[in-house]
């Protein structure tokens, strides 16, 4: 079982936190190559595409720490 909250530098966060963090970091890279392979064109919309994958991104992230 992970840790609800992590120290940082005398700074308790949650573990939540760091998830969000990493999930932003590796979704713009994601972005960025999806962009690049064209794969929002066949989206209906753009928008709200990437609002989706980068909460299935987080979600399922986070459900993969807490599963229990």
């Amino acid at each position: 079982m992970f840790p609800v909250d992590v120290d940082l530098f005398g700074f308790f966060a949650p573990v939540l936190l760091l998830v969000l963090v990493a999930c932003v970091v590796f979704y713009i890279f994601l972005d960025l190559l999806l962009a690049q392979l064209g794969v929002y064109r066949f989206a209906w919309h753009p928008g709200l595409f990437r609002v989706a994958l980068f909460i299935a991104l987080f979600c399922g992230t986070s459900l993969f720490f807490y599963r229990y």
